[in-house]
């Protein structure tokens, strides 16, 4: 039984989604061809994870639910299918020619310059993909992060940051402070650095700030995150009510994602759910989510809580939006990236 119901998503919001699935579909014979692929009973494993969904909405402790090999096998699926269906994309809608890509290790992390022409050269917007910890990469936000260079007018550092469950917490904290250090070692000054992402990136976002803070380091002029993780609890009204309207995360079944994350961290951590640390002394935050998607009560409640400690925080609402509808080109996109914009050269002004 799926979770969603379509009667209450939006018309131009399903024909998104509707495309997406379409690929993912398009993708499950070519995945299943691979030779570390075959030997396992897709259509079996897919069914326990619909039914450890839809038994984790109704409450249910989904905990172990999963094999360490069942969460391996799946992982390699979401990842295939994200990277076919990000080249699929970039060939309908290529990246401009005169946007500069290189892929760079910086500090043993790997990441990408994508640098626009418009791009003032001394200031980084590092960028943190979103993708539920356990997939995503530069590759598969580049059309997103590149609207992005663009309406900032920076140079983008986007981090292919260490997954789980081969890497769970601390690696991607890790991957990110390093790649922070390194541009500090480059000669990028904190004052000209932000740091973004969306989702799980935009949780690691703000828990680099967090770490960044803790350690005594200089921290970036600013952030801004697209519908964040702050909270790994998965507590909050909107994570089980908003189900019905979220049409990317209600179905996917994530049950599962924070534990391969985690493998047995304290979810209450703050460098794991930044809901519960101290926000003192961070710095100016924007914050953008969808009043109709799960994770709506992790951006109201973290912004709530930043403010409270003093912290000049922003939290900007859409209605009947998808989870990160910034990526999809929607009058809402366009309306989301320009206030960005704003955001940011309020910041060097």
């Amino acid at each position: 039984m799926t979770i969603l119901d379509r009667s209450k998503v939006r018309p131009d919001v399903l024909k998104i989604m509707d495309a997406y699935l379409g690929i993912q579909l398009h993708v499950i014979p070519k995945f299943l061809e691979k030779e570390e692929n075959k030997g396992v009973d897709f259509q079996a494993l897919w069914k326990k994870v619909m039914d450890g969904n839809e038994r984790f909405f109704k409450g249910e402790n989904m905990s172990g639910f999963l094999t360490k090999d069942e969460q391996l096998f799946l992982t390699r699926f979401y990842r295939f299918g994200i990277e076919y269906g990000a080249d699929l994309v970039q060939k309908r809608h290529p990246i401009p020619k005169d946007v500069k890509i290189k892929i760079i290790d910086a500090n043993g992390v790997p990441a990408e310059w994508q640098i626009v022409p418009s791009a003032v050269e001394d200031r980084v917007l590092l960028y943190l993909h979103g993708g539920g910890f356990i997939l995503g990469s530069p590759n598969d936000h580049r059309l997103l992060t590149v609207q992005l260079g663009r309406a900032t007018k920076m140079r983008v550092l986007s981090v292919d940051y260490r997954l789980a469950p081969e890497y769970p917490y601390p690696a991607s904290l890790e991957d990110s402070i390093n790649v922070y250090n390194w541009l500090l070692s480059e000669n990028f000054k904190p004052e000209n650095i932000i740091i973004a992402g969306d989702s799980a990136g935009g949780n690691l976002a703000l828990v680099t700030l967090i770490k960044l803070r803790d350690d005594r380091i200089s921290i970036p002029a600013g952030a801004f995150c697209l519908s964040p993780v702050t909270n790994h609890l998965g507590t909050s009204e909107s994570f089980f009510e908003n189900a019905k309207t979220d049409p990317f995360l209600a179905d996917a079944g994530l049950f599962w994602w924070s534990e391969a994350y985690l493998a047995g961290a304290d979810p209450r951590d703050p460098l794991v759910s930044p809901l519960f640390a101290d926000l003192k002394d961070l710095p100016p935050l924007l914050i953008q989510a969808s009043t109709s998607e799960m994770l709506y009560d992790d951006s109201r409640l973290f912004v709530e809580r930043a403010k409270t400690a003093g912290v000049d925080a922003t939290l900007e609402v859409w209605n009947e939006m998808m989870h990160v509808f910034q990526a999809f080109g929607l009058p809402e996109s366009k309306e989301a990236i320009a206030n960005i914009s704003k955001f940011v050269q309020k910041l060097f002004n």
